[in-house]
């Protein structure tokens, strides 16, 4: 067992151009493994994580719960007392890495949340609302949010699902990170998938959400606003201007357009599930 009885779990699919420097950028003395959970892949990602010492697990999800992050927290033997799950974009930097190793060994914490820098249009963002993420748990003491879904999503990760934590939570002040250099096009049709998510999560949870104990507060925030047809404009002016995303130029105004554009999507599509609800309602009334 390490130093730090740390592993690292990197869920992959076809991620070949970054599989690479995510690895590399653990180093050696950090993690006791490096676990590449990987849905078949049709490229050379797991033949290149395999070559730098990553175990590879093949994981094909059967539509049902659990997705892929909890399939393997349940189903592998991880000896380590904790885990960090990274998406293959994500870069540990050497103020992280220098942190965590202070941090684990004398912690009372069961988890933590971590920052996350963002970099759009080949550029590392200085302004807008930090992304946080809660990535790094004790293995005994967390598992992803369990969600009855049925035919809503058919992504085989948890993606918009939290841990729930059983203990207390801190925070890792240390950035990690996020280089996602994939283009416009996979980002805005990956967040069309994503909006469908929150549309039909939104339907799920109805009103339960103000006094649930699982969502964070900024969840229920964004919950409360939501349904708004003014949530895109309302985080536009969060990210950009509240939060100075202007100082990053034309990225953090695109940057800003695209988020308010998620948002608005989520929004409306909730008004078209209302109308074709209702408009269904009244064909069965008159039948």
């Amino acid at each position: 067992m390490s130093k730090y009885s740390l592993s690292i779990a990197i869920p992959t699919y076809n991620e070949e151009k970054h599989i690479r420097k995510c690895i590399e950028a653990i180093g050696n003395d950090l993690a006791e493994d490096i676990f590449v959970i990987d849905s078949y892949s049709d490229d050379q990602t797991t033949s290149i994580a395999e070559s730098l010492g990553a175990k590879i697990i093949k994981f094909k999800w059967n539509g049902r719960f659990p997705k892929k992050r909890n399939w393997f927290l349940d189903n592998y033997k991880i000896n380590s007392k904790w885990i960090l799950f990274l998406d293959a974009d994500e870069i540990l930097t050497s103020s992280f890495i220098s942190e965590i190793k202070q941090v684990l060994p004398k912690t009372k914490f069961k988890g933590f949340y971590i920052n996350y820098s963002t970099y759009f249009l080949g550029k590392k963002l200085k302004g807008g609302i930090k992304l946080k993420k809660l990535a790094l748990f004790q293995t005994n003491y967390g598992r992803y949010e369990k969600i009855e879904e049925k035919n809503w999503s058919k992504l085989d990760m948890e993606v918009h699902e939290h841990p729930i934590i059983d203990g207390k939570v801190g925070f890792i002040k240390s950035e990690i990170d996020h280089r996602d250099f994939n283009g416009i096009k996979r980002y805005i049709d990956k967040h069309n998938q994503y909006s469908s998510w929150e549309t039909y999560r939104y339907f799920k949870i109805g009103s339960k959400f103000q006094k649930s104990h699982i969502f964070s507060r900024r969840q229920k925030l964004k919950y409360l606003f939501i349904e708004s047809p003014f949530s895109g404009i309302i985080y536009f002016m969060l990210q950009y201007i509240f939060f100075r995303g202007w100082i990053d130029g034309l990225a953090g105004l695109y940057f800003a357009l695209l988020k308010a554009s998620y948002f608005s999507q989520i929004s409306c599509k909730i008004y078209e599930k209302k109308v074709f609800d209702r408009s269904n309602k009244t064909k069965d009334e008159k039948i």
